[in-house]
């Protein structure tokens, strides 16, 4: 499984940052980076939990 970001949609608000600060990041001019796009078994939830939370339904997860 692989996270990926429209950023068309995204705000970068952080909210994805709160739930998985190890998958994602915000840089210094406040864009998101997505700093673990693969899963690992300790990381599958949280990304899930990102993505269903994120406010703009930025956030995607693809097999």
């Amino acid at each position: 499984m692989k996270v990926t970001v429209d950023f068309d949609l995204c705000e970068a608000n952080g909210v994805c940052v709160g739930i998985a600060p190890d998958v994602f990041d915000l840089d210094d001019d406040e864009q998101l980076l997505i700093t673990q796009p693969e899963d690992t078994p300790e990381a599958a939830a949280l990304m899930k939990e990102a993505v269903s939370q994120c406010p703009r339904a930025a956030l995607r997860l693809e097999a």
